[in-house]
């Protein structure tokens, strides 16, 4: 899957939360001061040529929707983040994690319970 720019990284992570938008909602997402309306146009465009999204068209407006989940970009994305700077090992990205952040308890405790549930999910579908 292709990477994507800063800009069009933000310009998703809009659609992605309003599952659908026209170019004026997108641009209504942006915080201030608010890119121009032939700025986010563009990367539109390209988001739409790189088949990130797809639109439906009512007369000369068009509706976009994303082609990509949140969950499937960013699942790949942290894939290759682990491979290019954690030897491919997740062990080691999660030691970086929380050796590097500043976990509370409760944060750490949140993890470990999802960790537990998805252990037991394997040894359930082992079984």
């Amino acid at each position: 899957m292709k990477e994507l720019t800063k800009a069009e990284e933000q310009v998703m992570r809009i659609i992605w939360k309003l599952e659908k938008a026209f170019l004026k909602d997108v641009v209504e997402g942006f915080p201030e001061p608010k890119p121009a309306y032939t700025t986010v146009s563009t990367v539109v465009r390209v988001l739409v040529k790189k088949e990130f999204l797809g639109h439906k068209t009512y007369g000369k407006v068009n509706e976009y929707f994303p082609l990509v989940s949140k969950d499937k970009y960013f699942g790949e994305h942290l894939g290759g983040v682990i491979k290019n700077f954690f030897d491919g090992s997740t062990k080691k990205f999660t030691s970086f994690f929380t050796e590097n952040q500043n976990l509370s308890i409760n944060e750490l405790e949140q993890m470990k319970q999802l960790l537990e549930t998805k252990i037991n999910e394997l040894k359930k579908n082992n079984d």
